[in-house]
Parts: structure tokens; sequence; C-alpha cells
């Protein structure tokens, strides 16, 4: 299960659709881990500025991990992050997570460092044997 959902919040789900700030409340409740790390992210982001801000350490744990896929495998829960961080997500693999601003607050507009970032050759670059089966 990706996310530790109430009752309460469950309910409202089914009764129509829920605020983003509830829904963000869930993810940032049930994935602490990726929750922090797009948070110490998207600080870095705002506060010092550059084409973008990422995570170069593996995660400590498997539960850190599975976080971490969790979040950025799930349109909505990699949506709800974007908004409520005003930022674009991207992710090459177990841990590799950057965030790139949002042009004008919006979180899918690309920039040309987001383009660069997400593709195939940089993909390419970010590989090592350590990382085969992260």
């Amino acid at each position: 299960m990706s996310l530790d959902v109430s009752p309460d919040l469950l309910a409202a789900a089914e009764r129509g659709e829920i605020a983003d700030s509830e829904f963000a409340a869930c993810v940032r409740d049930s994935l602490p881990y990726a929750w922090g790390m797009i948070s110490t992210l998207s600080t870095r982001l705002h506060v010092e500025g550059g084409a973008f801000a990422d995570n170069t350490t593996p995660p400590a744990t498997e539960q850190e991990r599975g976080q971490l896929l969790r979040a950025l495998a799930s349109d909505a829960i990699r949506g709800c992050l974007e908004r409520y961080f005003g930022v674009k997500l991207a992710f090459q693999n177990c841990h590799r997570v950057a965030v790139f601003p949002a042009a004008d607050g919006e979180p899918g507009m690309e920039s040309g460092a987001y383009r660069r970032f997400v593709s195939p050759r940089a993909q390419l670059l970010n590989q090592s044997p350590e990382l085969r089966d992260c």
C-alpha cells in the first residue's frame, strides 16, 4: 500500500474530490522520507537558485528507497508534490531525484536543464554497476 489513508479521508474521497492540502498531508505522513527529501531539495533550489537541485546519496534503507519509488511512480502523488513545492520533479534511478524551477509557478513547464536531465543520454551517463539492482 502506498499511503496510510485515514477513515475520514477515505470517506471524503468516496463522497467526491478532496482538497489538495488534505492529499498533501496524507502523502507527508505516509511517505516522510520522500517528503523530507523533496522538501529539502525544493528549499535548496528556492534559496540557492540554479538550474536544479538534486540528491545523489542513496537511501539508507529499503523502506526509504520504497518511499521514493512510490512517491515518484504515482502520477497523483508526484503531481501533488510538484504543486505543493512549486517545482518540477525528475527521477533517474533509485535515489537521484531532482527538482527544477517551475516556470511561472507551473510545475509542468520544462526548462532546458530539465530536458537534459531526463534525456536518454543523461540516463545512460548516470549508470554504474552498483546501481544495477537498486
